[in-house]
């Protein structure tokens, strides 16, 4: 290949670079910022400071720079800051690609410092070259120094007429109020769904890339919102497909799994059909779908059915499919509020299991067996009707509105042991306590013999450390033994104040530990003085006492003193019972 074919050889560009907007017409989703900025520039009201923040690609540095256009814009019949940028003016292409000037960028992740902010401070009295403001964009501000935020404000507060600040952050909450105070602030939206879905449609038209309605959804989701991350998707899933894109390609790209297989893992964990849910998670695992990814397009399906419950159906959405929709909306009917906010809660705990596992996959299953195992138990209020309307062991029906996913009619019958059996070990005593358990069986109610569940029973303080220790909560173990001055402690119900500095979180975290260990709920009172000194200060007390009591003893005394440098390291005390082990003088011998 010669050496003109490779100049003329046009350097290929990712779409979001290509497809970056260049006026605020072009902007996607951000109505209501355009809005404000419009009416702004017309009344000649243009702030000195913007601040911009929204979440990754969603536009802060692009809308930075189409700000800095608006703001020096200069053409034919222009004469001032405008909003209305039909065609390049005199700046425009310079400030685009970043290398007018009067309009200085600053990555503030990379200049995080107060001399930074000095040479800003020490150029902002120059007037600009050419332009009619001198711009200054920083983004990701909150990486700046505290001296450098302190060093900014003055000359935030009063800048020169001819300077302007434009500020970009993904941590609105890390800036500092008194630099908020002084910016006019714009939120800028994720993209909706739909809205995303038409941007997608048109940018493949115009690259002339066939596209399936069902794959642009695909990557509406992924992008969460970010222009930015779904054009870089599209890109891949362009080379992927070898220039056209489908659904599936998008699945084995992203390691996503079929939607309709998550509507069917649904249903088969609403139903409690645990080794069918496993089943299918294992098959879809098998073709290269994500463990985490599964359970988070369970949640949101879980999402969906719960908005169609309360809406009464699904919006319309160009990023959902006919067979999702027409599925929740099925699901709405038979599933109740509390069953679907409880799978969702367990959805959100077992979404972090599998984050932080060993083996994602294995702990997704452990999620799924929990699901099933209470898609269709009552919750606390239902379980206690039916106690209240089934006692003496009499049969009862279920809470009314209650369905079973199973396709059972919720008639129950309930097996009572009111004479639970106690095992008492010194201060420790083990109580059974039935658990209701409820069946269907072709619509005739079963009585079936509850599993036994143990009530664990702690009558002193100590055992409650050393119960924090065996569970391996060591975190608990530690504040009960340096934090905790106890003033009463019974079986059930225990008074205490705490030392300065301890977690305000300790008292809500030993209720919860409490009831999972011990089977029932604990009364806890916090006082604000008083009690005995912690248990771990008792013990170094007693500790220092015995050695004191050590070293005044005769022998050790004299022995400390025949060995200079000698410490005392241990002292275990002998009983009285071990008097046998002791060493008995001989007797004497007789000489007759």
């Amino acid at each position: 290949m010669s050496g003109d074919t490779n100049q003329n050889e046009v350097a290929y560009r990712v779409l979001a670079r290509k497809y970056r907007p260049s006026t605020f017409e072009d902007l996607i989703g951000q109505a209501p910022m355009v809005q404000t900025l419009t009416n702004a520039f017309k009344l000649n009201r243009i702030a000195q400071a913007y601040m911009l923040t929204g979440v990754r690609g969603v536009g802060k540095t692009t809308t930075a720079r189409i700000l800095a256009r608006a703001l020096n814009y200069e053409a034919e019949g222009f004469d001032g800051p405008t909003i209305e940028m039909p065609d390049y003016g005199a700046h425009c292409e310079a400030i685009i690609k970043s290398s007018h000037i009067d309009v200085i960028e600053m990555d503030a992740a990379s200049h995080t410092g107060i001399n930074d902010i000095r040479e800003i401070i020490d150029a902002v009295k120059y007037k600009p070259a050419s332009a009619r403001y001198k711009v200054y964009i920083i983004d990701e501000v909150h990486m700046l120094s505290t001296a450098a935020f302190n060093g900014l404000l003055k000359t935030l507060e009063e800048p020169p007429e001819h300077v302007k600040f434009i500020f970009a952050t993904t941590e609105i909450r890390k800036v500092p109020v008194t630099v908020l105070s002084r910016c006019q602030r714009f939120d800028l939206r994720r993209i909706e769904p739909e809205t995303m879905v038409n941007f997608l449609k048109g940018i493949c038209e115009k690259e002339s890339v066939e596209v399936g309605d069902d794959a642009l959804a695909l990557l509406a989701r992924a992008s969460e919102g970010s222009v930015r991350d779904a054009l870089s998707l599209l890109d891949q899933a362009i080379a992927h497909g070898d220039g056209g894109v489908s659904a599936d390609q998008m699945r084995d790209m992203m390691g996503l799994a079929d939607q309709a297989r998550v509507v069917d893992l649904f249903e088969h964990l609403m139903a409690g059909r645990i080794m069918d849910a496993l089943n299918e998670i294992k098959a879809q695992y098998d073709v290269g779908a994500d463990p985490l990814v599964i359970l988070s397009d369970l949640a949101e399906f879980t999402h969906l059915v719960t908005i169609a419950k309360v809406a009464g159906g699904v919006p319309s959405s160009n990023a959902l499919s006919k067979i999702e929709v027409d599925k929740a909306e099925g699901f709405a009917e038979k599933l109740s509020i509390r069953v679907l906010s409880r799978t969702w809660q367990m959805l959100l705990k077992g979404i972090e299991e599998v984050e932080r596992a060993n083996r994602p996959i294995a702990a997704a299953d452990m999620v799924l067996v929990r699901i099933a195992h209470v898609a269709d138990l009552p919750t606390p209020d239902e379980a206690l009707q039916m106690l209240k309307d089934g006692e003496g062991g009499t049969s009862g029906a279920a809470p009314k509105g209650q369905t079973m996913p199973n396709g059972g009619s919720g008639a129950t019958a309930l097996a009572i042991n009111t004479q639970p059996q106690a095992i008492t070990d010194k201060s420790i005593e083990m109580a059974s306590r039935p658990k209701p358990v409820l069946a269907t069986v072709n619509e005739a109610p079963v009585a079936v013999e509850p599993d036994p569940k143990p009530i664990l029973r702690i009558s002193r303080f100590e055992d409650l450390v050393v119960l924090a220790e065996e569970k391996r909560n060591l975190a608990l173990r530690g504040n009960l033994l340096n934090n905790v001055c106890l003033i009463s402690f019974e079986d059930g119900r225990m008074e205490f104040s705490v030392t300065p500095g301890t977690s305000g979180s300790f008292v809500n975290e030993l209720k919860t530990s409490l009831r999972d260990w011990t089977g029932q709920d604990w009364s806890i009172a916090l006082s604000r003085s008083g009690g005995e000194m912690p248990l771990a200060q008792q013990r170094q007390e007693e500790e220092a006492q015995k050695s004191k009591d050590a070293e005044e003893d005769p022998v050790v005394s004299a022995f400390l003193k025949e060995f200079p440098g000698a410490k005392i390291v241990n002292i275990t005390y002998m009983d009285d019972e071990e008097g046998a082990d002791v060493l008995e003088p001989a007797p004497e011998e007789d000489d007759s």
